[in-house]
């Protein structure tokens, strides 16, 4: 359903054309993950819902996937108005 948001993902990924937001960051660093896991959870996850975000009215993708070390992850991002994959934030279920 979201293959087109997906691919344009993965290649924004792949030459490194993405910013992670500081609760991303943050979020990463409490669950010991990596920005490896989290190129790898765009790169080869799927994406499992779709969400308005509240504050700018922008849609923001729920992306799940595994770590490097095969850890089931959510990633949410969105695509900019500039066309950088923003990570908002990461976490492990």
């Amino acid at each position: 359903m979201f293959e087109q948001i997906l691919k344009r993902m993965r290649e924004k990924i792949r030459v490194s054309e993405y910013v992670m937001t500081t609760h991303a960051e943050e979020e990463m660093s409490e669950d010991e993950l990596t920005i490896f896991d989290v190129e790898r959870v765009i790169l080869i996850g799927e994406i499992v819902e779709r969400q308005r975000d509240h504050q700018t009215e922008e849609w923001k993708y729920m992306i799940r996937g595994q770590t490097i070390a095969g850890e089931d992850v959510v990633v949410a991002a969105k695509l900019s108005v500039t066309g950088v994959v923003v990570v908002i934030t990461v976490y492990l279920i």
